[in-house]
């Protein structure tokens, strides 16, 4: 029990730290300058790239798309 616990810990955490580095690379880098796409690094999409992984990415980039139209 105790071990799947911190694995489960140990994998949120690594899909939190991997989609936070997505999210700053295609900021900084894929986007244009001041663009209104920028999805912000703060706790919200912490625990939605956690939770999620890289689908949680695109679910925050399609939703400041959605936003945008």
């Amino acid at each position: 029990m105790e071990n799947k616990l911190a694995s489960a810990v140990v994998n949120f955490i690594v899909r939190a730290i991997l989609g936070m580095g997505l999210i700053f690379f295609i900021n900084q880098y894929l986007l244009p300058g001041d663009n209104t796409l920028n999805v912000g690094l703060n706790a919200v999409s912490f625990l939605t790239t956690g939770s999620l992984g890289i689908p949680g990415v695109c679910l925050l980039y399609g939703i400041l798309f959605y936003q945008n139209l």
